[in-house]
C-alpha cells in the first residue's frame, strides 16, 4: 500500500541498501562512489561481519570455469573491480591460484566450463602438486586454468573492505537495525521502516538480505520468490605430514601453487588451497538440507552425510595427502540461499514499487566472487534504471529476472 509522497527533495537518502553482506556492501560502495555524491544508507539486521549468513569466513573461490556462458563475463568484470577495491583500500583480500576441474569422461558441464574459461586439458596431473591427485580414476578428464583464472578471497575481510570504502565515500552504515517494512510512496520513492520504529525515506531501495529474501519480499509485496535457505557445512581436513607445502597457495608447485578445485560426478566436491589454517585444507560437499534462517537449526545427521561423502572422495582422490581418520578437524556452519535453477535474482521488484526497488538474491554457492560486479549492477539499476557497466562488460541480465519463476515458482526455473 502506497504512503503519502514526500515533498520534492525531501528524501533522507538517494539509495537505501537493506542487507550488509558482500552484495549489499558492494552496492552501497558503488552507489556512494558516484561522482554526484549520492546519499547512501546501508542497513544491517545483525552485527556487522556477523556469522549468521553467507558472507563470512576466511575463504571463497574465484574462478571463471562456468558451464553457463552468462557467468564468465561477470567474473571478468568482478576481477577488475576486486583489483580496483584492493588498490583503493591498500588491502589484499585475493590470493591468486590456478583452478583445476576434474570430471568423469564426457561430462558435458565440465567440458563447457573448460571451454568457456579457456582452461587447458592436462594429461600429467599425477605429477603436479606433489602427486596430490595421483589417484584420479582412469578416463577422467582434467582441465587447469592459469593463475589468473582462479584464486581465494578472504570473505570477512572483503566485506569489511567494501564497508570501509562505502563509509569513506560518504555512506551511512547502521548495524543491528532490522528492516520490517518497505512501502511505496505516492509519486515515487519508498519508506523503509525498522523494528525499532524508525522510518527512512529513500528515492530508491536495494534489497540484498540473502536467506531472508523470500520472507521480506513476500511481506512487503506479496511476491513469492523461491529463495531457499540451505544449511551447509564448511570442513577443514588435516594435511598428512610432509605434504603441507604441496597443498599451499602460492607455493613452489606448478602454475603458482596448489589450485582451487572442483570435482564433478556423483558428489560435487570442491576445495581451496591450504591458506587460512596452517596444516589444514578446506574440502567441502556442495549441497545441504533446507533450513529456517531464524531457527538456528543444525541438522547433525545431514552434517554426518556431507562429511562422510567428502571423506570418501578424499580417500579415493587424495589419500596420500589428506587425512580422514577421525573426520574433519574443523566444522563451520554456513547458510546458503539458492534458487531452483541456481541462477541469481537481479531485477526490479515491480508492481507498486516499479523501478524504485531492486532485488539481488540467490547468490550462494557461487556468487561471492561476483560481489563487486553485482553491487555495481544493483546500484546502477537503482539510480539509472539500467546497468550500463553490465552491458559494456557483456553481462546478460535477462537470465536473472524474477519473471522466470512465473507459473513455476518452486520448479526448475523454466
Amino acid at each position: 500500500m502506497a504512503v503519502a509522497a514526500a515533498d520534492a527533495g525531501q528524501f533522507d537518502f538517494d539509495v537505501i541498501v537493506v542487507g550488509a553482506g558482500i552484495m549489499g556492501s558492494c552496492a552501497a560502495h558503488a552507489a556512494a562512489s558516484r561522482g554526484a555524491g549520492a546519499r547512501v544508507l546501508l542497513l544491517e539486521r545483525f552485527d556487522l561481519l556477523h556469522h549468521l549468513g553467507s558472507s563470512h569466513g576466511a575463504s571463497r573461490t574465484i574462478r571463471d570455469a562456468y558451464a553457463k556462458p552468462h557467468y564468465p563475463p561477470m567474473v571478468r568484470l568482478a576481477r577488475r573491480l576486486w583489483a580496483d577495491a584492493e588498490a583503493q583500500s591498500a588491502h589484499r583480500v585475493l590470493t591468486p591460484a590456478p583452478q583445476l576441474t576434474i570430471a568423469p569422461p564426457d561430462d558435458v558441464s565440465m567440458l563447457a566450463a573448460a571451454d568457456n574459461s579457456g582452461a587447458r586439458t592436462v594429461h600429467d596431473l599425477a605429477t603436479r602438486w606433489g602427486g596430490a591427485f595421483r589417484c584420479i580414476p582412469d578416463g577422467w578428464i582434467a582441465a587447469v586454468s592459469d593463475i589468473n583464472g582462479g584464486g581465494v578471497l578472504n570473505a570477512t575481510k572483503s566485506v569489511a573492505m567494501f564497508q570501509a570504502l562505502a563509509v569513506k565515500a560518504g555512506a551511512v552504515v547502521r548495524d543491528n537495525t532490522e528492516v520490517v517494512g518497505i512501502a511505496a510512496m505516492n509519486g515515487g520513492g519508498v519508506v523503509v521502516t525498522t523494528g525499532s520504529g524508525e522510518a527512512f525515506r529513500g528515492a530508491k531501495c536495494v534489497v540484498t538480505v540473502g536467506a531472508w529474501t523470500r520472507r521480506l519480499v513476500n511481506a512487503v509485496s506479496g511476491v513469492d520468490l523461491p529463495i531457499q535457505p540451505l544449511h551447509m557445512l564448511v570442513l577443514y581436513w588435516k594435511i598428512k605430514p610432509g605434504h603441507e607445502r604441496d597443498l599451499t597457495a602460492g607455493g613452489d608447485g606448478d602454475d603458482g601453487g596448489f589450485p582451487t578445485f572442483s570435482s564433478y560426478g556423483d558428489s560435487h566436491v570442491y576445495g581451496t588451497p591450504s591458506l587460512e589454517l596452517p596444516g589444514l585444507i578446506k574440502i567441502n560437499y556442495d549441497d545441504g538440507p533446507p533450513c529456517d534462517p531464524d531457527a538456528g537449526d543444525r541438522i547433525a545427521s545431514s552434517d554426518d552425510v556431507a562429511e562422510g561423502r567428502v571423506a570418501r572422495w578424499i580417500e579415493e582422490f587424495m589419500p596420500d595427502h589428506v587425512d580422514t581418520a577421525g573426520g574433519a578437524v574443523v566444522r563451520q556452519p554456513c547458510m546458503y540461499s539458492m534458487t531452483p535453477d541456481k541462477d541469481f535474482v537481479i531485477d526490479f521488484l515491480g508492481g507498486e514499487f516499479g523501478d524504485d526497488v531492486v532485488v539481488g538474491a540467490g547468490f550462494s554457492g557461487h556468487g561471492f566472487k561476483m560481489g563487486p560486479a553485482v553491487g555495481r549492477i544493483l546500484a546502477e539499476m537503482a539510480m539509472d534504471g539500467v546497468a550500463r557497466t553490465a552491458a559494456e562488460a557483456g553481462v546478460e541480465l535477462r537470465h536473472f529476472r524474477i519473471s522466470r519463476f512465473e507459473g513455476n515458482p518452486m520448479g526448475n526455473g523454466k
